[in-house]
């Protein structure tokens, strides 16, 4: 019976509402804020991350087969990689295939009608990588540990990307 209380009582985070903290004080997530502010103010956050970088051959490639020229913006890659953590912390568990339809387009192909591509799966692969090594995200797997059902977050990703929503939120107001 009161395991039955337990669930009753328990409530789930609705989008646009805060949490409280043990003191009572409202706390903001990143589910709170506007993306594109979140991704900006994270992407400075991700400077203190060595591993998240930028590889040589990265001013080279393109996003996606739906891309004509590679990205103008010189630090492409850290606001892709942050932006890569915002959509894990969200959707995980999710792996690399999901992830770069969601970083996808539509493929110009002359006369014939569009179609709907991938984005670069080295890309977010490799950046998914750079956030395991660290310590953002990690490899979840199922319950008898045979079969990885995805990426997700760790508790040190979820206090950073808290934190900067916070920031966001405070500066908004």
């Amino acid at each position: 019976m009161a395991r039955y209380r337990l669930l009753l009582t328990h409530r789930v985070h609705i989008h646009g509402e805060s949490r409280r903290d043990a003191f009572g004080d409202m706390m903001t997530s990143y589910r709170d804020v506007s993306p594109s502010e979140l991704v900006a103010a994270l992407r400075a956050e991700m400077d203190n991350f060595e591993l998240v970088s930028a590889p040589e051959w990265a001013v080279d490639v393109k996003t996606g087969t739906h891309r004509e020229m590679p990205p103008v913006q010189e630090d492409w890659w850290e606001t892709r990689a942050a932006s890569m953590l915002r959509k894990v912390a969200i959707h995980g568990p999710i792996g690399t295939n999901h992830l770069a339809q969601m970083y996808g387009g539509v493929k110009n192909r002359g006369v014939k009608p569009n179609k709907a591509v991938t984005g670069s799966r080295n890309i977010t692969r490799k950046i998914l990588q750079q956030l395991d090594q660290s310590g953002l995200t990690t490899l979840k797997m199922n319950a008898s540990g045979s079969k990885t059902l995805g990426r997700v977050i760790t508790p040190a990703a979820h206090s950073l990307l808290d934190r900067v929503a916070g920031k966001v939120a405070s500066a908004e107001m």
